[in-house]
């Protein structure tokens, strides 16, 4: 027999009878939440998740390797036992569509139905690369927002939307950063507007000139860059967090009069506690850092270890989201709320915490390397400033690059293996560092007055089930015991 939660849970029984659509299903977070309420509440109605896919069969082939079939779902798999499939059959349904189209691309009868039903929607889908194209990111990031809110609107039933952002919309921010929506038109520099509609239009015209001109084999590396001045011109670092705020204020323009919730999450790590710790997808920006250590690419990084990495993990944002979508559906609740999913302000992690339990796990778990030898743990060199960083990695990798070229062309190539090898580290440090060193000096910290206020609002065994309090992490042992050793499990496996 599976158990529910719902008796004691005003969160679980929320979701009871609930039909809700999910976008992003695929990723880190949205197979977090699908998991976490098919658990805690096997009486939902029912779970649409659209995924791109040529037909419906491709979409449930998607859903079901991609999403259901992840280790994640052990915990429900065992609990469920031979009646699992069917429990899930019953739930789930996978829709072959997409966020950049309008209602997603789905159509005829199936649009008709789930309008009808829908009670919920939330907006996970995102592209997440920092130096995406431009008029990838404002597909996914504005226009897909767009379709959401187009689509609310054909929806009698819906009581809440809620939408997944980045606390780091708000760029390099200092000083304590409020949970407040963007202003229409508002940007990051002083005396300057965005008009939304301007930049779409601009990404349009721009790759139609690309085709006019015949300089489609340049299309790519044009519409990154073109995506990075836009971001810069208006004060933010990527093309990334620049649409993301976009989304946020394409939100605040046509979301009428639905109950709206916007929850920014900073960094998201492992999951803590359930259904199991330290499960990760994908490489989370600091992971990059560990993963780039373990392969023994990495001997130098930019950061300053005495600032905080604001970090989060996965299962805690998730548990925030369901609790704000349940305190958030009534007709009650008709402003838009920001949440901010951080750490930064009730339990800060300095960079040191990462640097110290890293250290300490690979001196313990040292790697094997090619030879089948242990690997001698090193000390990484930090860099406070991006100036001290430059210095140190022409000393070490560009003078003696420059050297082994002429080696090379004197010597007939005779020293082109230590050429290469040294070539791919450098290469490798300078892209972490352009993607993620924003984040490694950020000076702000989040203020998390309205999550408090969520959980304490909720009841003394909600807060248990759906724990999002950053205080109840001990940073030291999260790292050392969970996130590190999940990061070399499920990431570099």
């Amino acid at each position: 027999m599976v158990g529910t939660m719902e008796e004691g849970s005003r969160i679980a029984g929320y979701f009871k009878n609930k039909s809700i659509l999910i976008t992003g299903s695929t990723g880190f977070l949205g197979k977090i939440l699908v998991e976490k309420i098919l658990r805690v509440q096997p009486d939902v109605k029912r779970i649409y998740l659209p995924v791109r896919a040529a037909d419906a069969a491709s979409a449930k082939e998607r859903v079901e390797t991609e999403v259901i079939g992840k280790e994640l779902f052990g915990l429900l798999r065992e609990e469920h036992g031979k009646g699992f499939q069917s429990f899930i059959q019953e739930k789930i349904v996978p829709l072959a569509g997409d966020i950049i189209y309008e209602n997603f691309g789905v159509e005829g009868a199936q649009l008709r139905e789930m309008t009808q039903e829908l009670n919920v929607i939330v907006n996970g889908a995102a592209t997440t690369n920092f130096y995406e194209r431009y008029d990838v990111a404002l597909d996914v990031n504005v226009m897909g927002v767009k379709h959401m809110c187009q689509l609310a609107k054909k929806c009698p039933n819906l009581e809440v939307i809620l939408h997944v952002s980045t606390a780091y919309v708000v760029g390099e921010q200092q000083g304590l950063v409020q949970e407040r929506p963007f202003k229409n038109g508002e940007t990051l520099r002083e005396g300057m507007q965005l008009d939304i509609e301007a930049e779409l239009l601009l990404a349009r015209d721009c790759k139609r000139q690309l085709v006019e001109e015949d300089r489609e084999k340049n299309e790519r590396k044009a519409m990154k860059e073109l995506g990075l001045a836009r971001a810069r011109e208006f004060g933010w670092p990527n093309t990334y967090v620049f649409t993301k705020a976009l989304g946020e204020i394409t939100l605040g323009q046509l979301r009428g009069d639905i109950p709206m919730v916007i929850v920014r999450p900073s960094i998201i790590t492992s999951i803590q506690k359930d259904p199991l710790p330290g499960w990760i997808e994908g490489t989370r920006t600091i992971d990059a850092i560990l993963t780039g250590y373990a392969k023994q690419n990495l001997s130098c990084f930019l950061a300053d270890l005495d600032l905080t990495m604001d970090v989060i993990p996965g299962d805690m944002v998730v548990n925030a989201m369901m609790a704000a979508t349940a305190a958030h559906a009534s007709p009650a609740a008709q402003q838009q709320t920001v949440y901010h999913a951080t750490s930064s302000l009730r339990n800060p992690a300095p960079y040191a915490v990462l640097y110290r339990t890293g250290m300490r796990y690979f001196y313990e778990n040292p790697r094997v390397g090619k030879n089948g030898e242990p690997v001698r743990t090193h000390k990484v060199h930090f860099f406070s400033t991006i100036a001290a960083f430059h210095l140190y990695m022409v000393v070490k990798y560009k003078l003696p690059l420059e050297l082994l070229h002429l080696l090379n062309l004197l010597f007939f190539g005779l020293f082109s293996h230590l050429y290469n090898d040294l070539n791919r580290k450098y290469k490798f440090v300078m892209h972490l560092v352009d993607l993620y060193g924003p984040f490694a000096l950020f000076k702000g910290c989040f203020d998390d007055s309205n999550m408090e206020k969520l959980r304490l609002s909720m009841a003394a065994e909600d807060r248990l089930a759906f724990n999002f309090d950053p205080k109840t992490v001990d940073w030291d042992d999260y790292f050392y015991r969970i996130h590190i050793p999940g990061v070399m499990k499920y990431v570099l496996k």
